[in-house]
């Protein structure tokens, strides 16, 4: 018998090489002829250096993994193909390693384009949602885990996917949660209050004192009307609204209103107006202060800032302090958010709202998910369809999962006035409240809090706001996201604060970091020890909610009913 030979796999890595070689050829070819029209791009032209690198690196690692292949499984390291499953499947792992390649290419390929930096910023951000979207682990046919649970569990697991994805195509939006172990007031949003005020806007909830004094000043926090105020008072354990109660605050909070067709000509000074201006007089006149403290949180820092510049055009003195968290003011830095505006998309939004009308929560809900889509969309859609996976309870997940409307002409007045043409740091160039804003004016102290990896309100566009206030101000940025580092209870022992004590505020926010010193745990600490500085002396605790018997009086028990209203 004649032995069989050995295939000469020298020569197959070299076909393979020149199959690759091919295959960039015209990959890179279809990417220059995109059609670029929506976008009124022309045909994408490269940096000839990098495209050279590019293509010299493509070739090698194409090689270097089929040689790679022929003797084990491709190492993977991105969590998406770190199961056993996929090790120990040689196919399902060179299909792995295959895609990862060619997705660092292609973000290579759109790095690599020669145009202006929004551009190149638009073109990595399809090229990413594509990427993303294209994963093998995101396909039954390809998933070797959900392949192999599928096997584990007779089909079963097929079955309870196919239950998911009915489920959630009813209610609208990809679980991230088990939702039904949650329910706002009962297991979250749990602070103990009482609403006192309400107009068709807003409630506006008072939170019982948890020490025997408490500071003469009240403090009001204004949540972003995007989303709802229960992020800052989630857990007993982890409750921003909880923590400012029991540092001696008589505390305060807008909760928004959930807005329906009847709000579908609200417009941003209703919001300064009616909400935030309306919420400053009744905390002052509950508590009988001159004057309160105040919080705004995100786009509840912007709209808080507005009603701030609308009383000192008025000459009323009625704000001490403010905290803003993750808060733009100056737009100049805007992060992932700056691909979506351009003047077309603006006066298109403009067109939609002309005569009023809505903007979806889900809507708004999927475009932040889409900011990171592997984290908030595929990773949902491979555990709760492909494996038939129940999501954690997750409170967080939850909050985020609970969407709220916008009333458009207030939704185009905010893209036009701040990411489009950032007039708000121009003085005089924003109207509001028939009011010239001039946020020079706003001369009050500050403190300014930003994330070091938020995406929505990057760091540098948190830090823009020392230089438009002209008064006292203290920055601190905390380590991880939007959110993540905001609720960062200091009985967590979590993460690091960074804060330099020196007074200096350098244009450059990474001049800043340069001087400042971290510090292990939550901010929150230095923050307190911030406001009772300007919290005034301490006086006994109310006995009763509202004033008396006056016209601010109990109304309903906290969280109150606006924050339950579905989108």
């Amino acid at each position: 018998m004649v032995a069989p030979s050995m295939p000469d796999w020298s020569q197959a890595a070299e076909q393979f090489k020149q199959q690759f070689g091919d295959s960039w050829t015209k990959a890179l070819s279809s990417f220059q002829k995109m059609d670029m029209g929506s976008t009124g791009l022309q045909a994408l032209q490269f940096s000839p250096a990098k495209l050279a690198e590019l293509q010299k690196n493509y070739i090698e690692e194409a090689s270097r993994l089929w040689n790679q292949s022929l003797q084990a499984a491709p190492s993977l390291k991105d969590r998406r193909f770190a199961g056993e499953a996929w090790s120990n499947n040689p196919v399902a792992s060179y299909t792995a390693a295959a895609y990862l390649l060619n997705a660092r290419t292609l973000m290579g390929l759109a790095e690599a384009v020669d145009a202006d930096a929004k551009t190149r910023a638009r073109i990595q951000f399809a090229v990413e949602q594509w990427v993303a979207a294209s994963a093998p682990s995101n396909f039954l046919a390809f998933n070797a885990e959900a392949q192999k649970k599928a096997i584990d569990t007779q089909g079963e697991s097929i079955s309870k996917g196919l239950q998911n994805l009915m489920h959630d195509m009813r209610q609208g939006h990809v679980s991230m949660a088990d939702e039904s172990l949650f329910e706002v007031g009962k297991n979250v949003a749990t602070t103990e209050g009482q609403v006192v005020f309400e107009n068709d806007y807003f409630q506006l909830i008072e939170y019982k004192p948890l020490t025997a004094k408490i500071h003469e000043r009240p403090f009001l926090l204004v949540p972003p009307f995007i989303n709802k105020f229960y992020i800052l008072d989630l857990q007993p354990e982890n409750s921003f609204i909880r923590y400012a109660v029991s540092q001696g605050h008589r505390t305060f909070v807008v909760s928004w209103r959930n807005p329906d067709t009847s709000h579908s000509q609200v417009t941003w000074d209703d919001y300064v107006e009616q909400v935030a201006i309306k919420a400053i007089e009744v905390a002052r006149e509950i508590s009988g202060s001159k004057q309160i403290n105040a919080l705004g949180f995100c786009v509840g820092g912007t709209l808080l800032t507005n009603a701030l510049a609308v009383l000192a055009a008025r000459q009323l003195d009625w704000v001490a302090s403010t905290t803003l968290l993750t808060t733009l003011v100056d737009f100049s830095d805007t992060g992932v958010l700056d691909v979506f505006i351009d003047e077309n998309f603006v006066r298109y939004r403009e067109m939609q709202f002309a005569k009023g009308g809505l903007m979806a929560g889900r809507d708004m809900a999927q475009t932040f998910s889409f900011l990171r889509p592997n984290d908030l969309v595929w990773n949902y859609v491979v555990g709760n369809y492909l494996k038939g996976e129940t999501p954690p309870p997750f409170d967080l997940l939850y909050w985020n999962s609970d969407s709220t409307n916008l009333p458009g002409p207030l939704y185009a007045w905010y893209l036009r006035n701040t990411y489009l043409e950032n007039r708000l740091i121009k003085p005089g160039e924003a109207k509001v409240c028939g009011e010239q804003v001039d946020l020079r004016q706003v001369k009050m102290p500050f403190y300014i809090y930003g994330s070091r990896e938020d995406h929505i309100v990057p760091i540098g566009g948190a830090y823009a706001s020392t230089q438009v206030f002209p008064g006292k101000k203290r920055f601190m940025m905390g380590a991880s996201g939007h959110i993540a580092g905001v609720i960062n209870a200091p009985a967590a022992k979590k993460r690091s604060h960074w804060v330099r004590d020196d007074g200096r505020f350098p244009a450059n926010v990474n001049d800043w970091i340069a001087g400042a010193k971290e510090t292990p745990g939550s901010w929150w600490t230095d923050w307190a020890t911030w406001l009772k500085g300007h919290a005034g002396k301490t006086i006994p605790a109310p006995k009763a909610y509202g004033k008396g018997k006056g016209k601010y009086k109990a109304i309903e028990p906290a969280p109150g009913r606006y924050v339950k209203a579905k989108a």
